[in-house]
């Protein structure tokens, strides 16, 4: 399991694990727990580049990132 502190958003931290290029479990620790389940469970078995492109740009409010935006970015880093 890959963890990662996150900046700038309400979950301190997002754990995630990829097999054969798709993600297989996501957890966000912190933040809105009715919206990480949502995005955790729309996101499992989808292809992580395909992931990073929907989520790298979403803003949450007036800031320049969010949940799903750390997450793209904790995963691009892993393609």
């Amino acid at each position: 399991m890959v963890r990662v502190k996150t900046s700038g958003v309400c979950a301190s931290e997002i754990l995630f694990e990829i097999e054969e290029g798709k993600i297989t479990q996501v957890e966000f620790v912190g933040g809105c727990p009715g919206n990480a389940i949502g995005l955790s469970n729309m996101i499992i078995g989808e292809a992580v580049e395909t992931v990073v492109a929907k989520l790298k740009d979403v803003k949450c409010g007036g800031k320049n990132t969010s949940c799903p935006s750390q997450l793209a970015i904790a995963l691009s880093k892993h393609i």
